[in-house]
């Protein structure tokens, strides 16, 4: 399916410090994050500025009443156990104190094995080798949210495990997805069996009717109500977006782009399926997006994936497996950089809970990083070589 030429979007498928207030300061204290995060109640890691004597870590231990656990003389000067309110306030009064930070519980990261998984799931866990085992950690984007723009989701299939959630719609009076397309791109990013990002929350943000169309108006409409939205979700590791639609370019719809992004948003946003020069095409020439093209499972660009300087990273998007509408097991399989752009989305939430938060910038920089540099084939002359992969450690 090609762009519309004409004001219509089509799915691309074949803040300032407080001042005046008292300064504290004392050493931060550094609180456990992350929704993995396993905290040890009153225990602490006192760590010392660099300059700080062996005589100052003696003396400091010195006043905590509980024996410490460790005590560090080395390039790590502190030490860490129990410590009760009173002594915490009075360690971090110290001016030879760095910061505190709470005691933690760190395991061996697990990772699981999926057989049978879409090629696309293999390949971007096995560094652009074909394979139908998918390997991620079980973390699978728990505490993220992803917001679907697109054609509406069915909510009550079964793949997506009661995690997906009607938003909005901003195109017509049927709250469901009578086209099928935004279903597939939910069920890669956070599907049980055919997504990346097994743990996300889901929300539909319907912009395109069951024709697949829509008006660049009614995007920007359900472009804005996600970063209102956002602000009331419970998303602690973070929040991306995808947007596997396109058109003409828009100065409004890159101006909508920008302001997910910088809401804190990590935007994915598909090349288009013209077989030409993204930089045209709405919102995949907006720089703050992260723009991505598609291959096929024998890694070269797919014939039909737009490309250029603007397209920041390749995934898999020919012959894609997923979610579907009609039943509660529904699936389908089709192609398109509509089914490149979600497998980053979902990317980008698996990321975001196994490896802290980033800004959007941050973590489009740091899947580029990951990326499987030079292994496809079929890519022009200024367009980057980079094959999404999710950093497992046994590739």
């Amino acid at each position: 399916m090609h762009f519309s030429t004409v004001l219509a979007f089509l799915p691309l498928a074949l803040g300032a410090p407080a001042t005046g207030g008292p300064i504290d300061k004392r050493a931060p204290l550094i609180q456990a994050r992350g929704v993995n995060a396993n905290v040890v109640p009153g225990k602490y890691i006192v760590k010392l500025k660099s300059g700080a004597s062996e005589d100052t870590i003696t003396k400091l231990v010195g006043k905590v009443k509980s024996k410490s656990d460790f005590v560090y003389k080395g390039a790590f000067k502190g030490f860490a156990g129990k410590i009760s309110d009173a002594e915490l306030d009075a360690i971090r009064a110290n001016p030879d104190v760095e910061y505190v930070e709470e005691e933690q519980i760190f395991t061996i990261n697990t990772y699981v094995s999926q057989t049978g998984a879409p090629w696309g799931l293999g390949a971007i866990s096995r560094k652009g080798v074909s394979s139908t085992t998918y390997t991620y950690d079980d973390s699978a984007g728990a505490g993220t949210c992803a917001y679907v723009i697109d054609t509406g989701i069915y909510t009550a299939h079964s793949d997506f495990g009661g995690r997906a959630y009607w938003l909005g719609n901003y195109v017509d009076s049927s709250n469901t997805d009578g086209n099928g397309h935004g279903t597939h791109v939910a069920g890669t990013i956070g599907g049980t069996k055919y997504g990346v990002a097994k743990k996300t929350k889901l929300y539909a943000v319907k912009v395109l009717n069951a024709q697949g169309s829509g008006s660049n108006s009614g995007v920007v409409a359900g472009m804005n109500a996600v970063v209102t939205d956002a602000k009331t979700r419970s998303c602690p590791n973070g929040t991306v977006v995808n947007m596997s639609l396109g058109g003409g370019s828009s100065t409004s719809i890159n101006s909508a782009a920008r302001a997910i992004v910088n809401a804190g948003h990590f935007l994915a946003v598909a090349a288009g399926n013209d077989n030409a020069n993204a930089a045209n095409y709405s919102p995949a020439n907006e720089p703050l997006a992260c723009t991505v093209g598609a291959t096929t499972s024998g890694f070269a660009r797919s014939s039909f994936s737009n490309y250029g300087s603007v397209v920041d990273i390749f995934a898999p998007g020919t012959s894609i497996l997923s979610t579907w509408i009609g039943s509660t097991t529904a699936t389908n399989t089709i192609s398109g950089t509509s089914m490149a752009s979600p497998h980053i989305a979902g990317l980008g939430a698996y990321l975001l809970t196994l490896f802290g938060k980033k800004t959007p910038a941050q973590l489009c920089t740091y899947i580029q990083t990951l990326s499987t540099k030079n292994k496809l084939t079929g890519i022009p002359s200024g367009t980057v070589n980079y094959f999404a992969f999710n950093n497992n450690p046994s590739a």
